[in-house]
């Protein structure tokens, strides 16, 4: 039976998201910024941050994933491409958590491939505990040193996205 430990609750999420908005508002505020969820983690952040981005931006997505379980497999598959056109823009990459840094590394070369003006890296999750690459995170609302997390769009398995806080999951 999994043992769910508390370690972020909703109340300081939302503060948290609320402030990194505000931020990102000033800082591209005469910009033209499009924010680029990845899927899926990302989307209960990216809908919660988008809201309290009190400038205009458009939103896109896309899917790219090496996990499997709890471990990732250190292959990046693309499971979707963005729609808009990113020539120029300003494209903040929003993520639920960067853990290894792989796939976000990945999904940042393949962006800079569409010329944007720039790219900057938003997380809900900034963990430190596997990171392999070195890729900077502009903006993150929560940076942890180790654990394996679910809830608020964080899964296992699929399982326990719909967790209104973040855990971490005991196995």
């Amino acid at each position: 039976m999994p043992e769910f430990i508390p370690l972020i609750s909703e109340e300081e999420i939302k503060a948290r998201v609320q402030k990194t908005g505000e931020e990102i508002a000033k800082d591209y505020k005469d910009l033209d910024l499009v924010l680029i969820g990845v899927l899926k983690g990302s989307f209960i952040f990216l809908a919660d941050l988008c809201r309290k981005i009190s400038i205009d931006h458009e939103i896109d997505l896309i899917g790219a994933s090496s996990y499997e379980g709890t471990s990732s497999s250190g292959q990046i598959v693309f499971t979707k491409q963005p729609d808009l056109e990113l020539e120029n823009r300003d494209i903040l990459l929003v993520e639920d958590i960067v853990d290894t840094g792989n796939t976000l590394l990945k999904i940042k070369e393949f962006i800079q491939f569409l010329n944007p003006r720039s790219i900057k890296i938003c997380s809900l999750i900034d963990k430190h505990e596997r990171r392999e690459v070195k890729i900077d995170v502009n903006y993150s609302c929560f940076s942890l040193e180790k654990g394996f997390i679910v809830g608020y769009g964080l899964d296992y398995n699929e399982k326990y996205r719909n967790l209104p806080a973040i855990y971490d999951l005991k196995l």
